[in-house]
């Protein structure tokens, strides 16, 4: 693994991808939590799924955080859009207001991690005569 194959990972994407690993864990940790019976919530498919992204998302951040792979940056960056867009009923249905604060600040760190994770690397500026 050639550091002349990856772009070196620079420490905007690392803040990203630590990001990242903690919703790809929030995510994880919620699979064991599914919504009891009777209360709104998501559906236990839903739930899992969520698990399953946090798994991807944990065992990508780990791939991109030693190789810089473009491929594990941008498996990270679509796990974590799939997680915020299946968050996102949560606006649409009675649930608490708190839920959905959860929810926004959710898909705001979301947001914010993919653009650091997929940010490219500062070169340097082309000088033209």
């Amino acid at each position: 693994m050639s550091s002349a194959l990856s772009p070196p990972v620079t420490t905007r994407t690392r803040v990203g991808l630590i990001l990242a690993a903690l919703l790809g864990v929030a995510d994880v940790i919620s699979a064991f939590f599914p919504t009891p019976a009777g209360v709104v919530g998501p559906p236990l498919p839903i739930v899992l799924l969520g698990g399953l992204l946090g798994v991807a998302t944990l065992a990508a951040v780990v791939v991109a955080w030693r190789t810089g792979r473009r491929g594990a940056l941008r498996i990270v960056a679509g796990t974590r859009v799939l997680s915020a867009i299946s968050a996102l009923p949560a606006f649409f249905v009675e649930v608490a207001p708190a839920v959905k604060l959860i929810v926004a600040v959710a898909v705001v760190l979301t947001v914010v991690c993919v653009v650091l994770v997929l940010a490219p690397a500062r070169g340097a500026a082309p000088v033209g005569d």
